[in-house]
């Protein structure tokens, strides 16, 4: 990890948020801190940020909306680390599926946050070293579709942009640096959120379930993601290398 790395910590418990300001600036981190959305608008607009710490229950526009304005918008690059006071597993599975890149239940020990903020750094910054493609391409062309490996985001035979998460487009690379291999639920965890599934783990079926919405794939007869009942997914389609658009 690099020194330095610019978090924002959105929560409107002033305590917690002097006290992860604290922790991570002691282990190299720069901090901004926000009570709500309009300061973390504030913040965000200053400046550039490597992840927001984001709480889901907050005053006026919570985090679920939050995060979904986020990956709507010009910042949806950026990994979201989402903390929530509940426990309910509806309320982590609605996280990812606004874009979170993970989440996090209170109460958490700080030195946990600090390790799930490295990994998720580390994830946006590269995919691991045995899935890293030999020559980095600006397009990956599959299908109807087209990868733009620069800006992050698809477009469609109609060249329509198609804004994706930093979840759902590592993900995708994954798949289309490894097509035709089948990946277990468990690689694909690790690989895509640094951490190993536990048995109810449902978040790598979520994030499937919303890149094949993105990418228009009927889950009864899929074109692209396959799935291998006891075995897990495959990426069937063709993928190209191209220099630049066709």
């Amino acid at each position: 990890m690099e020194n330095n790395d610019h978090i924002l910590i959105v929560d409107d418990d002033r305590e917690i948020r002097e006290l992860l300001a604290t922790y991570l600036e002691k282990n190299g981190m720069r901090t901004s801190l926000a009570a709500n959305g309009r300061q973390m608008r504030a913040v965000l607009e200053q400046g550039s940020v490597d992840l927001i710490v984001l709480d889901l229950m907050l005053p006026g526009e919570d985090g679920l909306t939050l995060c979904r304005e986020l990956r709507a918008g010009k910042w949806r690059t950026v990994p979201v680390l989402m903390l929530t006071a509940r426990h309910e597993e509806t309320d982590r599975i609605i996280g990812l599926e606004m874009g979170a890149d993970d989440y996090l239940s209170k109460p958490f020990a700080v030195r946990e946050l600090f390790a799930r903020i490295r990994s998720v750094l580390r994830r946006a910054r590269m995919l691991p070293t045995n899935l890293q493609v030999s020559e980095p391409t600006q397009f990956l062309v599959f299908g109807d579709w087209k990868l733009d490996t620069t800006a992050r985001h698809l477009l469609d035979k109609d060249g329509t942009m198609v804004a994706l998460s930093g979840a759902e487009y590592r993900l995708l690379r994954v798949f289309l640096d490894h097509p035709q291999r089948v990946l277990t639920r468990d690689q694909l965890l690790n690989l895509t959120q640094g951490r190993d599934a536990d048995p109810f783990d449902r978040s790598i079926d979520l994030l499937i379930s919303r890149l094949r919405q993105r990418l228009q794939d009927d889950a009864r007869e899929p074109r692209y993601i396959k799935t291998l009942r006891s075995e897990g997914y495959v990426f069937s389609a063709a993928v190209e290398n191209h220099e630049g658009a066709r």
